[in-house]
């Protein structure tokens, strides 16, 4: 795993920006803490930062040339098939110097161009230039695993692995509102926008090409989906298809030569690729995270019930809430776009201390998208099925609306998740699902824009990309569909950047079995009866894989991977938020959101009635935080 930047430059003025190459290569030290290089001419700047993952030895530095001279790549990565690819082109009389996949990559692109392709399992961004040429080819994997920013424009193309960098090459920072506008609502800026209208993220499963005839910008791959042709084998060969699928892609990625382990959250998805893990891997190392002061969050008896089952070697970090504050900082720092899933301060500290004991981690990410985990899964499928309870549900919408709502006990976040389900039955089926995936309204984000900012909001900007995400949404839609969505929209714009970001700030790779791309073809080819029956949800994983893991960890309630900010908010951060990022002067001096409007969240912040109004907060703690540092004048 590694950390890639570079410039192609169009003319001398998208030269000069060349000399920026080192600082941008060294902002990433993070995801390469091992070795930096880079390789410049009078086109490109290509610089990278390594993470010895497979052959650590010096001739698997990149910039990485073939033995001609003439392609030079840089790559942040794995290729899970690398040993087959390369016996398939030694056999062609292709030499090698080295043992590491990125070698492989290079000449089987050398081979083949962008077809390349379609033969690599595994995730990455990459960039190749072609010195006789002048040709630059950059790709992003197919599910959107690993991340690629991009500034196109008639002086030179900038890219890099995170926000970061790019800014080292001194560029626009205005803001784009309409990404703004998302991001008060999802807590996250989908792709391909980004918090400044000059840089965009290069979505999963395309490709950037410079070449003499001009520069393309075009996909490779989108995920197969037929909602109306569906596997027609029995649920058992299901069953059996997809332990075998999956087993092979957590097999494919137990090869690493420094130390491997596995996450453990006591969950069902991190249990089963810790298990399929400890099948070829005898000396299995698992790592949890606990929550000594918020036993309703903590899962680390089911996970030390799944380790002594599988006869894994565990460890447990254990923490308070003050040790989970005292990283916020940390990772308000890092985060160079805002992005405000909480439970990044989680993964965080996760990531941290396993790279204490290992340098790769598998995850069970993915699970929940591909096979309806989520609590919105289970809310569609009754509002699909209908039913006295849920006609109930929505002609009480009154009476959810009166009752207290938060997330800090039991009860009072039963009103709120019945609030949110009845408010979203009276919408259409994409409007609820826009609803159900955030926070806030399109209402709500709005009215927190000051006058100036509303000017200059680009609503048609927003439509269009809104209208691009929810598109495979029919109005009678089924579970699949809104799977579907999740991959565009949820998988690779909030989980995978959130486990990226905070797995990279400390160095460690993380590898994602569930999003093998022939797992993720295996789960859109299976029905929706066979991924959510009645209130179970993920059934086939369930089904497939119950004789591994301990019978407690199927009769449990799901528990989100989240973090106490309510109590952060009234307590420990009270002052930031009153006297500091969301106190009126500054608010006032920032011109960017309405005093009033912020000033009505801080008050329902410290109400009985708070319901999701901490996510919104957290939201605003990460944007202006990120503002402070990198856009105050």
């Amino acid at each position: 795993m590694c950390g890639i930047t570079g410039i192609y430059a169009f003319n001398m003025v998208g030269r000069v920006s060349m000399i920026n190459a080192a600082n941008a290569t060294a902002k990433l030290s993070s995801r390469g803490p091992d070795v930096q290089d880079i390789y410049n001419d009078q086109t490109v700047a290509l610089g990278h930062r390594r993470l010895s993952i497979i052959d650590p030895t010096p001739e698997g530095n990149q910039p990485m040339w073939d033995l001609s001279g003439r392609y030079c790549i840089i790559f942040n990565g794995e290729i899970y098939n690398y040993k087959s690819l390369k016996q398939e082109l030694t056999s062609e009389g292709v030499k090698f110097q080295s043992e590491t996949d990125t070698e492989v990559l290079l000449n089987l692109y050398i081979k083949e161009g962008k077809d390349c392709l379609q033969k690599v399992n595994g995730f990455f961004a990459f960039a190749i230039y072609d010195f006789q040429d002048k040709s630059l080819f950059i790709a992003r994997d197919r599910i959107g695993i690993k991340p690629l920013y991009y500034l196109l424009d008639n002086d030179r193309l900038l890219f890099a692995s995170e926000m970061k960098s790019i800014l080292e090459y001194g560029i626009d920072k205005e803001l784009d509102y309409s990404a703004l506008h998302t991001y008060l609502q999802l807590n996250y800026i989908p792709a391909p926008q980004t918090i400044f209208k000059s840089v965009k993220k290069l979505l999963p499963g395309n490709y950037i090409h410079i070449t003499n005839d001009g520069i393309a910008v075009d996909s490779y791959y989108d995920i197969p989906f037929n909602r109306e042709n569906y596997t027609s084998n029995s649920y058992e060969t299901q069953k059996k298809q997809l332990e075998s699928l999956l087993e092979n892609s957590v097999q494919k990625r137990l090869v690493a030569d420094v130390p491997l382990g596995s996450f453990l959250s006591g969950g069902l998805d991190s249990s089963v690729v810790a298990a399929l893990a400890k099948r070829h891997k005898n000396d299995l190392h698992t790592f949890s995270i606990g929550f000594k002061d918020e036993k309703f969050f903590d899962e680390t008896d089911y996970a030390r019930s799944v380790a002594k089952k599988i006869e894994s070697e565990h460890t447990v970090f254990s923490l308070t809430n003050a040790d989970l504050y005292k990283h916020v900082n940390d990772i308000l720092d890092y985060i160079d776009e805002p992005f405000a899933d909480s439970s990044a301060i989680a993964v965080y500290i996760l990531s941290q201390e396993t790279r204490k004991h290992a340098t790769v981690a598998l995850s069970g990410d993915g699970a929940d998208e591909l096979f309806a985990g989520y609590n919105k899964h289970a809310a569609f499928q009754r509002i699909i099925n209908g039913g006295g309870a849920t006609k109930a549900a929505k002609a009480l919408q009154p009476l959810w609306y009166l009752l207290p709502k938060s997330r800090s006990n039991t009860l009072t976040n039963k009103f709120r998740q019945l609030h949110r389900f009845a408010k979203g039955m009276r919408m259409n089926s994409q409007e609820r699902y826009w609803i159900w995936a955030g926070f806030a309204s399109e209402k709500q984000s709005f009215s927190l824009f000051s006058a100036a900012s509303k000017e200059q909001l680009d609503q048609d900007s927003y439509n269009s990309l809104k209208q691009q995400l929810l598109k495979h949404i029919p109005d009678k839609e089924n579970i699949n569909d809104l799977l579907y969505t999740d991959s565009k929209l949820v998988l690779p714009n909030d989980m995978l950047t959130k486990v990226d970001r905070m797995s990279m700030a400390n160095s460690l790779e993380v590898r994602v079995p569930f999003l093998d791309h022939e797992v993720v073809e295996y789960a859109f080819s299976l029905p929706a009866n066979s991924k959510i029956n009645g209130n179970i949800r993920k059934r086939i994983l369930h089904d497939t894989f119950r004789n591994l893991l301990p019978e407690e960890i199927y009769n449990r309630p799901k528990k989100g991977f989240e973090v106490p900010l309510l109590k952060w908010f009234r307590n420990e951060m009270q002052h930031t938020i009153k006297n500091e990022l969301l106190s009126d002067s500054f608010v006032n001096e920032q011109g960017i959101f309405d005093v009033k409007e912020v000033r009505k969240l801080k008050k329902k912040l410290f109400s009985s009635n708070s319901g999701d109004v901490h996510a919104r907060i957290w939201g605003l703690v990460v944007f202006q935080h990120w503002w402070k540092r990198y856009c105050r004048n």
